[in-house]
């Protein structure tokens, strides 16, 4: 059996949907997927618990303050 937390079950459970869906097609850039369906709200969540203070957001996340901001930019996150 496989010792996961909550997260990693979500994520397995949709994938396995995703690739039930997908009846026979072929499957492709799923990383950029699975990335780009989570990390929007990941910031989102962050940035609330931390009151909007970027700062303090990056160093929850284990980011530079920048990089924090370019993917505030790509996701369209004020």
């Amino acid at each position: 059996m496989i010792d996961e937390n909550e997260i990693s079950a979500c994520v397995r459970k949709a994938l396995g949907g995703y690739f039930k869906d997908l009846d026979g097609e072929k499957p492709c850039a799923i990383y950029e997927m699975v990335v780009g369906c989570v990390e929007k709200p990941l910031l989102q969540v962050i940035l609330d618990h931390a009151q909007g203070n970027q700062t303090r957001a990056a160093e929850i996340l284990g980011l530079n303050r920048n990089t924090l901001r370019k993917k505030m930019k790509i996701h369209g996150i004020k």
